[in-house]
């Protein structure tokens, strides 16, 4: 378990590395966006080029943070049955998405998308659009996007269960989260500190 838990942290480092930069990527989109509306409004002109750079930017910061969404726990989860199940219940579903569910839709994909990449590659395809871009750089992102999703997936499948065993933390706590018993104790403490101040008169 601890060789696991090694690769599990690197794993964790590399996506929070990567969630790091990939906000530099919107922020070119951004950028690249605000110019090409001054050209077009000041000067009349616009760059399909520039158009597509745009998509392709946000297209690899959405498919390259997933992994990093996955580790903070912030990627869309339907609590509404989930949260009425037991921590150990709700590890086991945990457990389950991960093994039968992330990890087939994620090597599917890469099963069909690495060819197609290769392909994009070989061919040199352009865009169908005058002064378009080459295709296979935006193409290079869903391989790249999804072996990191599921190399998550394996990271968080480790930590639940490791916390099955006995070999580490509860890994549905946010590092920043209190957990029940801390929010209780917290209530706990307040009250007696207010009780036990003295009433002015």
């Amino acid at each position: 378990m601890g060789a696991l838990l090694k690769f599990s942290r690197a794993i964790d480092w590399l996506n929070a590395q990567v969630g790091k930069y990939a906000i530099w990527l919107i922020m070119g989109s951004t950028v690249i966006s605000a110019i090409n509306a001054v050209v077009r409004y000041t000067f009349n002109t616009s760059s399909n080029g520039l158009l597509e750079i745009q998509w392709y930017l946000f297209a690899w910061s959405f498919l390259i943070a997933a992994g990093f969404t996955l580790l903070h726990r912030e990627h869309v989860r339907i609590d509404v049955i989930n949260s009425r199940l037991s921590k150990k219940k709700q590890i086991w579903i945990d457990i389950l998405g991960f093994a039968f569910f992330l990890t087939p839709v994620c090597l599917l994909v890469l099963y069909y998308g690495v060819p197609m990449l290769m392909q994009k590659y070989a061919s040199g395809e352009m865009s169908g659009n005058p002064g378009g871009l080459i295709r296979w750089p935006v193409w290079l992102a869903i391989p790249v996007g999804f072996t990191l999703l599921m190399l998550q997936g394996w990271s968080e499948l480790i930590k639940r269960v490791a916390f099955l065993t006995g070999h580490g933390p509860d890994p549905t706590v946010k590092a920043d989260e209190k957990s029940a018993e801390e929010e209780l104790a917290e209530i706990l403490r307040q009250r007696e500190s207010s009780q036990a101040a003295p009433v002015s008169r």
